[in-house]
């Protein structure tokens, strides 16, 4: 009888421990679920954090992308060189921008040493005057506006050892851009104080350049003007240290919400 009453302890023993490990085991797995999503925590995607709230901001991000990623690309490729360009380098940026028409490079005179292609169907029509100051490398634009359009040039110096050797402009008609946009007629862009540039956009680019863009620009970076009865949601982009303007005819004028979400 006393074995018995032992084998019985022996058995309640064991499916104690039972219960009590398979406590400790479920506990043991809750904790470390929790102390997972905390440490490790799964990956979620908001889709709706980047969505615009006006219609008139989302037209113009649609056609501005696939104009304006490009131009980025290039101004960082051009940027990325301060040493005289080699034949190899002038391939690649030919390769990757096909819409670039003209690579020049002078000397520290201004005098062009090169210039790719040697007779380019639109010629200078006037000296090209890059304005810097000394030893400051940021990128600069001067546009000439010749018979056949107009044709920006984006200059930076480049050196040899430490000393100014000269200046690498690398030309293109800004129009060729809006051709890379999927609706080029309601894309313009602005030259402050200049021209209007498009693709057949129905715009009154008088109205447009009437715009005090110096004014505005101290303050603003994107937003909306009126012209007459029509309305253009615009925004500023830096090209080196010069501003332009990408704009097109708003939406819906009254529309609210707040401005790009970059």
């Amino acid at each position: 009888m006393r074995y018995t009453f032992l084998i019985l302890l022996a058995a309640v023993a064991l499916l104690g421990g039972c219960s009590v490990w398979d406590s400790t085991a479920e506990y043991t797995k809750e904790t470390w679920r929790t102390t997972k999503d905390f440490v490790d925590p799964p990956p979620r995607i908001d889709t709706d954090s980047y969505q615009f709230t006006n219609p008139n901001q989302e037209k113009l991000a649609k056609l501005i992308s696939p104009v304006d990623g490009p131009l980025t690309s290039l101004i960082r490729f051009v940027d990325d060189t301060d040493t005289l360009p080699d034949i190899e380098w002038l391939d690649l940026l030919m390769a990757r921008f096909p819409w670039v028409d003209r690579v020049l490079v002078t000397d520290e005179a201004g005098t062009i040493i090169f210039m790719q292609p040697e007779l380019p169907v639109k010629r200078i029509s006037r000296p090209l005057v890059f304005e810097g100051v000394w030893r400051e490398l940021s990128l600069i634009t001067v546009v000439d506006y010749s018979d056949l359009g107009p044709e920006m040039y984006i200059g930076r110096p480049y050196y040899e050892d430490i000393d100014f050797s000269g200046l690498i402009g690398v030309g293109f008609d800004p129009r060729s851009l809006l051709r890379l946009c999927p609706d080029p007629k309601e894309l313009v862009l602005i030259h402050p104080g200049n021209r209007v540039w498009s693709l057949g956009a129905d715009v009154d680019e008088e109205a447009l350049l009437a715009i005090d863009w110096e004014e505005k620009l101290k303050n603003e970076v994107s937003g909306q003007v009126q012209t007459g009865n029509r309305y253009y949601t615009w925004l500023s982009r830096y090209v080196g240290r010069d501003q332009y303007i990408y704009a097109t005819q708003s939406v819906d004028p009254n529309a609210e919400g707040s401005w790009w979400p970059f």
